[in-house]
């Protein structure tokens, strides 16, 4: 963060001063955890469900923080108060970023995806310059000012994930950091028992594009027909990507290796380059050509382009996280959330990289949570996937908790479909489950939404490995 005195931050926010210290300066990181205080940190009381960052504001200053933003005054400790933390918050991130004018911000939306593509825009970027982008999924009207707070005179991008639960949400985000360059991945059915539709969906992300200015650049997915028309949207030069043959940016010659890792060649205006990216999914082609559509935008040479996106990493923990096991059993961990969209591409990955190389083919499992947040379509769309895992051909299919029952029924719908299906209660159950049947060699693929913690399946299989790290690097 930029520094600026306790004095200046109430004038930014609105609030007052209080304390006998109102002229210290922040210079460290702005927190909500005082447990992540460091020297000349700016604690924010933030009031949550289980606990009232108020209580810890004495403990904050004792750490180091230069000082507090509460909604209350703290007992003997320098502060800001105001009427509300969240929008402060807001606020003071929003006048941080105008006082970066060399500061580039890129912003991604999109119902699946927005991790992992920023993750790799990050990565291209931070080759061009200092670059600031938040830890996994901090995407929200907390997360969001916090990311955008790490930002100082030396950042050259800024590169935030803009989610929504409502409409207006992606607009109040893009206020706090209004984006220059903006991506939009997709529009699927995540969220659409909060949306109602996949059209108030489309809606909602298009609120990113709607934000850019005249000068700016939408970098839209020419293979979403929703996201195609958000191009009437906003007044930025359009820029497409996609497999589509009109698209801007652009896979050819995919196929995936031996591991599920996507090899393609990269067309684009400028030439054509190969790709060999060591992530896993052919999902990820359409992440890796948003990037690179990014990144293109900033000035970035196409050979620069395609090697960064072949040296790229997994980042944000349990998104296609792939570890082997001592006995070669392989755990693909994509356990961070789940929607029918991303269930598909997962249960993709886990379809190629069972079909082995010289060894021959390998027996693969799939552990599947429900899929929150679907509202009416719910029960259906679970059986539409555990209809879409039996066409896979898995030797078993583990259905984890009472919400994703439907799984179960969708893939006994499959009459042609052989393997097993199992129906457990909880983690410790479905690994019990997979104890009993895995053999040297399998593949497991862990996928649920948010609330099942799933990963934890993920960790146990691989608890008793000498070797436990993910091959995203390999």
């Amino acid at each position: 963060m930029i520094p600026l005195s306790l004095a200046k931050i109430a004038e930014i926010t609105g609030g007052t001063a209080h304390g006998a210290d109102a002229g210290r300066t922040v210079t460290g990181p702005v927190v909500i955890d005082s447990r992540a205080v460091r020297p000349g940190a700016l604690f924010v009381a933030v009031r949550g469900e289980r606990s009232d960052g108020h209580d810890f504001a004495a403990a904050a200053v004792a750490s180091g923080a230069a000082g507090v933003l509460a909604e209350r005054p703290p007992d003997g400790v320098p502060a800001v108060v105001v009427d509300d933390v969240v929008k402060a918050l807001g606020v003071l991130a929003r006048e941080v970023v105008a006082r970066l004018p060399d500061a580039t911000v890129i912003g991604v939306t999109g119902s699946s995806g927005k991790t992992s593509t920023k993750d790799l825009i990050a990565q291209l970027m931070a080759r061009r310059g200092p670059t600031v982008a938040p830890v996994g999924s901090f995407n929200n009207e907390i997360g969001h000012p916090l990311t955008a707070l790490r930002a100082d005179e030396d950042t050259r991008y800024l590169v935030l994930e803009y989610s929504a639960r409502g409409i207006g949400h992606i607009a109040y985000l893009t206020e706090v950091a209004p984006p220059r360059i903006g991506v939009v991945l997709n529009v699927g059915t995540a969220h659409i028992g909060e949306f109602g539709s996949q059209e108030m969906v489309a809606r909602a992300k298009g609120e990113l594009v709607e934000a850019l200015p005249p000068g700016g650049t939408a970098i839209l997915n020419a293979d979403d027909p929703l996201v195609r028309t958000m191009a009437a949207r906003t007044p930025a030069r359009i820029v497409t990507f996609g497999r589509a043959p009109d698209a801007t940016v652009r896979a050819t010659e995919e196929w995936l290796d031996e591991a599920g890792r996507p090899r393609f060649s990269l067309v684009t205006p400028e030439g054509t380059l190969p790709v060999s990216m060591r992530l896993h999914g052919s999902h990820t082609v359409g992440n890796a050509l948003a990037a690179a559509a990014a990144a293109r935008e900033t000035g970035m040479p196409l050979h620069e382009i395609t090697e960064a996106l072949s040296e790229a990493t997994t980042v944000s923990r349990w998104r296609m996280e792939v570890g082997e096991r001592d006995d070669g059993v392989t755990i693909v961990n994509d356990a961070y959330n789940a929607n029918p969209e991303s269930v598909r591409a997962a249960l993709d990955a886990l379809r190629h990289m069972a079909r082995g190389s010289g060894a021959g083919p390998r027996r693969a499992y799939a552990v599947l949570a429900e899929m929150a947040e679907l509202g009416s379509a719910s029960v259906t769309e679970h059986e539409k996937i555990g209809q879409y895992a039996a066409r896979c051909g898995l030797a078993g299919l583990i259905v984890v908790g009472r919400n994703a029952a439907p799984l179960l029924e969708g893939a006994k719908q499959v009459g042609s479909w052989t393997g097993e299906c199992v129906q457990v209660d909880d983690v410790g159950a479905a690994v019990a489950a997979l104890n009993e049947r895995l053999r040297p060699q399998d593949v497991v693929l862990v996928k649920g939404s948010r609330v099942a913690r799933l990963e934890r399946v993920a960790q146990a299989l691989l608890d008793d490995s000498r070797d436990d790290r993910p091959r995203g690097d390999a």
